[in-house]
């Protein structure tokens, strides 16, 4: 991307110099290298004679002159000194500066000595290391602080937009230094505001921390800023409300960077910034992996992925592609879905992806599949997962979520995959659903097959939370009900959830199944709970409205629904892994006897679609499940006993 027309001359100069063909970039540079060079040498001898050189040392000089500025050009060149040498300069390039000079005066010494060419004074060595460094080093650094310079003192322009950075760390400093460099942003950075007393009043490069966060009305409106940029990678979920809040009631726009891990696994850019989501207002931490473990799990594997075109499914495959898998094999129910994932990912890695149109439950079709590509790895997340559409529909929901997974699952076993994971839910815990019970069946039956004496597969199962932003999930739900005017629908002002982005569950379900054994329940640490009524105060804060415009209403709990998720991370009920958010359930499992007695029968109602039947073997195989039939008694009795009180 090109400066502007509107730059000042030395900038476009600069910007057309590194425009300039690298044969013709290499040879100017080059050439001023060496122009400083002879500067610095000749200086040398100028500073141990007084500025007076004798006659003799000039010849001695001279003589050496095509020496030092040989030897000079040729180790930059060997060192790639007069690559990018003007616009990132920093300590390192300075550090390697002193390296290549110290090797070139090396060398040079080293020549005169052994080589008998000539004898200057001694000091000649380190005075002429010493200019070199001074006069390369200097005019490389002046070149961009007069560039930066040149940049931030521009005078506003209609397009550029006065911002102010809230966190005055190395996050926040970045942001203004790529701010500084960049004349084609559009923000100019007014200061930043910091509630450390000791940053109060310090000037960061050309910026000056202003004042405390809770003062940001006050300078928005003193010198006329548009958006508010958050550097603050650390900061807890409390404190992003805060801001926001701030930035709502002084009517500025917020966006923010992300976490630190995110910027130094990418080129930092400004461009990064983006806006507060409801994930930053949750406090998650940044997920860390071990990525050798999750490398040998996967790297040069086979894998398939299960409903490959689900929230779930899609982001498994974007995040297996990381670790260089030999194939990835993408089955899907939904042609569409399949479509677009395969469309994204096929641009860079079409190669190795194998997109499939098929049931899970289609044994004939999946053995077809596993035979032609034989895979190490089988991620399945194929499952019907709303539990209001399940419990209006549990013939589907059994034919679908078990059937379909003993299929995949006994071709797993029967072929000896390497490792199975299943993507579970904490609705398998105590289910009071239809879809949470068909989950908590599914365990079961890994458990069941990986207990086999002829089994050589390992089977795991990963067990988590409510996901942001997946489809159907409550937060696009909130979001067209903002859009529309509201209201914005909340089926009880104490229903809680766990939440966990897309992208750090399964990147924690790699994670465990990366840890696999075989026979392990993996529960993913989610967090604290949120209740739902405070995140659809979060989203309409988020986008600009209050409660006064968009309403809240409860429409009462759903069939199958809990008012909480039992998913909390009990040590008395839990093993640690080599992962802090990893854990696995202590519990022995049970009820796989009645598994073997009662799954057929349990599929043969799925398959005649008696709907009242299918829940009844439901009950049967999980004890803890309560039928509607039952949670109506429940509250019956619960209501008798408050009339009798």
């Amino acid at each position: 991307m090109s400066e502007s027309k509107n730059s000042p001359t030395f900038i476009r100069l600069l910007q057309g110099l590194t425009e300039l063909p690298t044969g013709a970039r290499m040879i100017i540079v080059a050439s001023m290298h060496l122009l400083l060079f002879a500067l610095a040498y000749v200086g040398a001898f100028a500073v141990r004679f007084d500025l007076t050189i004798p006659d003799a040392w000039l010849s001695v000089m001279w003589k050496g002159m095509p020496i030092i500025l040989g030897i000079k050009l040729a180790v930059f060149g060997i060192f790639k000194m007069y690559q990018g040498w003007w616009r990132y300069v920093s300590l390192y390039d300075l550090l390697d500066l002193a390296r290549a000079l110290a090797v070139s005066g090396a060398l040079f010494l080293a020549l005169c000595i052994f080589g008998d060419v000539l004898s200057p004074p001694r000091s000649i060595y380190v005075l002429d290391f010493g200019l070199s460094l001074v006069l390369i080093g200097g005019a490389r650094g002046s070149l961009r602080l007069i560039r930066e310079a040149l940049t931030a003192y521009l005078p506003s322009s209609p397009d550029r937009q006065n911002v102010l950075i809230i966190g005055a760390g190395d996050t926040g400093e970045t942001l203004l230094r790529e701010v500084n460099k960049n004349i084609n942003l559009p923000y100019k950075v007014i200061g930043f505001l910091d509630d450390a007393p000791n940053k109060q009043g310090l000037k960061i490069q050309n910026a000056t921390v202003l004042g405390p966060i809770d003062r940001l009305k006050h300078f928005v409106d003193k010198h006329n800023v548009s958006t508010v940029l958050i550097a603050m990678p650390s900061a807890s979920s409390e404190q992003l409300r805060r801001v926001v809040e701030l930035s709502k009631q002084a009517h500025v726009e917020t966006k923010i960077l992300p976490a630190v891990e995110n910027i130094l696994s990418a080129d930092f850019s400004v461009r990064q910034l983006r806006e507060v989501s409801i994930s930053d207002l949750l406090g998650r931490e940044p997920v860390r992996l071990d990525m050798q473990s999750i490398g040998r799990f996967l790297q040069g594997r086979r894998v398939l992925v299960t409903g490959a075109g689900g929230s779930i499914g899609s982001e498994l495959c974007r995040q297996v592609l990381r670790f260089a898998p030999a194939e990835l094999v993408m089955v899907e129910m939904a042609e569409t879905p399949l479509f677009f994932i395969h469309k994204e990912l096929r641009a860079e890695h079409e190669d190795i992806l194998v997109p499939y149109v098929s049931s899970i439950c289609d044994k004939a079709r999946m053995r077809e599949i596993f035979n032609q590509h034989q895979p190490d790895v089988i991620l399945h997340a194929a499952a019907y997962k709303h539990v209001p559409l399940m419990e209006a529909n549990p013939c589907e929901a059994v034919k679908n979520n078990i059937e379909g997974t003993q299929v995949i699952a006994e071709l797993a076993s029967e072929l000896q995959v390497g490792t199975f994971v299943l993507i579970s839910t904490d609705k398998a815990v105590n289910p009071t659903s239809v879809m949470g019970a068909t989950k908590r069946i599914t365990e079961l039956l890994i458990m069941s097959i990986q207990r086999r004496e002829e089994n050589q597969t390992r089977f795991c199962a990963v067990r988590f939370g409510n996901v942001l932003g997946s489809n159907g999930s409550v937060v696009p739900i909130f979001r067209e009900q903002i859009k529309k005017g509201g209201p914005v629908t909340v089926t009880h002002q104490e229903m809680t959830r766990y939440f966990m982005t897309i992208p750090e569950a399964v990147q924690l379900v790699l994670q465990a199944g990366a840890f696999g054994q075989g026979g392990e329940i993996f529960i993913l640490d989610m967090g604290e709970p949120v209740k739902i009524a405070d995140l659809a105060r979060d989203m309409i804060r988020l986008s600009g409205l209050t409660e006064d415009e968009i309403e809240i209403t409860y429409t009462g709990i759903r069939p199958g629904e809990k008012l909480f998720e039992e998913l909390a991370i009990n040590e008395d009920e839990v093993d640690t892994t080599r992962h802090k958010k990893i854990f696995i359930a202590r519990k022995e499992v049970t009820g796989l006897d009645e598994l073997h007695e009662h799954k057929g029968d349990l599929l043969s109602s799925a398959h005649d679609g008696d709907n009242n039947q299918v829940r009844e073997k439901l009950r049967d195989l999980i004890p803890t499940y309560v039928t509607p039939t039952l949670r109506k008694n429940v509250v019956s009795l619960h209501g008798h006993k408050k009339s009798a009180s």
